[in-house]
């Protein structure tokens, strides 16, 4: 959600001269992250998020160590994570995009497991000019069980079916497909019936979440301009790619009603994630970036005021999600790292 960004850090590959104490995995300005540990050490992992009960976090990680040649999804409790933890995707294909199910006894993540035994060619990370994503067809979304032997398949239409993520309440999964021509928003129950496109506007939706309520949903898109923009969005889209460099948050009801667009910031804005009041949302941003490899955490209003700077790093932070009591904050980043291309998770005390 989501779905692969951390692709990004493929830029970072040292600290670009700022300093951090070693023993230090914060900075002194980020008021809001108390007693922030490190939970991984190595490889690339993100897209971290809470167990209902705040008692574990469900991941994917590429970690070579762990014998991976590309992402699978993993879960752990809360503790340093030093060895491989239980794998619950099949070991096969690509996997992106996990979150528990109610109970914590089950995950929903995507695949392609279904059909690549290994992992899916990358495609080139800049197609004439323009830095892309690979949006994988074969990409389907199932559930598993925490042993990762009984899986069950929700989607099966041909083309791209990702970036699930389950309502608070724990009634309805919203996801991004392809099914429709565009990259669009749908719902479904949590048995993957009554499936509905929630979004329909030209340009790429995902990486929704739903408000503590479960009545919203917040969501990064693209809204490429009639022309050129718009030629070139289709253009690539038809070869499996998008190019992620012009993102803004919005936010809608469940049914798709009331979108607003919340960020008009430019550069790319993603990773949003409602804030336990549901009146703000935090999320990742290079805005204010020179070059367009830091990425920060910011708050906002639901109305897009009151922007506030949350993690002050001179690289890579993202992945926001707070735990559903509200009183810690997950991320991923490129923080502490000796300089190299890890992607790690951190958990931190929330402040307000």
């Amino acid at each position: 959600m989501r779905y692969y960004l951390f692709i990004f850090t493929f830029i970072l590959g040292n600290n670009y001269g700022y300093s951090q104490d070693e023993t230090s995995v914060s900075y002194p300005e980020e008021v809001h992250l108390k007693n922030m540990r490190q939970l991984t050490f190595g490889g690339d992992n993100a897209e971290a998020y809470f167990s209902f009960d705040d008692q574990h976090i469900v991941f994917q990680s590429n970690n070579e160590a762990w014998g991976l040649g590309c992402d699978q999804i993993f879960v752990s409790d809360l503790d340093a994570i030093k060895t491989k933890p239980k794998m619950v995707s099949t070991g096969n294909g690509r996997t992106t995009c996990s979150y528990f199910m109610p109970g914590n006894e089950s995950i929903v993540y995507a695949s392609t497991h279904a059909a690549h035994d290994s992992c899916p060619p990358t495609p080139e990370r800049i197609v004439g000019g323009k830095y892309v994503w690979p949006i994988y067809s074969e990409y389907d979304i199932y559930i598993a069980n925490e042993d990762g032997k009984a899986i069950t398949q929700l989607t099966d239409k041909p083309g791209y079916d990702a970036e699930a993520t389950v309502s608070p309440d724990g009634k309805m999964i919203v996801y991004t497909s392809l099914q429709s021509g565009d990259l669009e928003l749908w719902t479904m129950k949590i048995d993957g019936s009554n499936k509905k496109q929630i979004t329909n506007l030209l340009g790429y939706d995902g990486g929704a979440f739903f408000s503590p309520d479960s009545k919203k949903l917040v969501f990064r898109a693209s809204r490429p301009k009639e022309g050129e923009e718009a030629e070139s969005y289709k253009a690539l889209l038809l070869k499996g790619l998008i190019q992620p460099t012009s993102l803004e948050i919005f936010t809608c009801n469940v049914d798709g009603s009331e979108l607003k667009q919340v960020t008009n910031l430019g550069k790319a804005n993603w990773a949003p994630f409602f804030h336990p009041s549901g009146k703000k949302i935090i999320f990742a941003s290079n805005h204010s970036s020179s070059k367009g490899y830091q990425f920060n955490l910011y708050m906002v209003n639901l109305d897009g005021s009151g922007l506030e700077q949350i993690t002050f790093d001179k690289t890579f932070d993202s992945f926001p999600m707070f735990s559903f009591d509200g009183t810690k904050l997950l991320f991923s980043s490129n923080r502490h790292n000796g300089g190299n291309h890890d992607t790690n998770i951190f958990i931190a005390d929330w402040v307000e």
